[in-house]
């Protein structure tokens, strides 16, 4: 299993998680956990992914899920659950 983290934020408007979960099903990307929350318009949502059933790279996936937050107007990260909690470990 390969875990990423990714986290979409931005005005709230329908479709955000439409979009996102269609991208992540069309390249075999799982969503293992999802957590969303909207506060005064602004949407704010993290998921734990397995990229593992995807014939792309974390880094082809990273950009194309960046591309696709441009599209619809939100900012969406995608990284390695391992860059992640080296970067959040105190």
């Amino acid at each position: 299993m390969e875990k990423t983290i990714i986290t979409v934020i931005g005005r709230d408007t329908v479709g955000i998680i439409a979009k996102v979960c269609t991208y992540l099903a069309d390249n075999n990307v799982n969503v293992l956990d999802i957590s969303q929350t909207i506060v005064e318009g602004y949407f704010n949502m993290m998921m734990i992914a397995d990229i593992s059933g995807s014939a792309k790279s974390i880094l082809e996936l990273s950009e194309e899920i960046s591309h696709v937050g441009e599209e619809i107007g939100v900012q969406i990260r995608m990284q390695s659950e391992k860059i992640f909690n080296s970067m959040h470990r105190i």
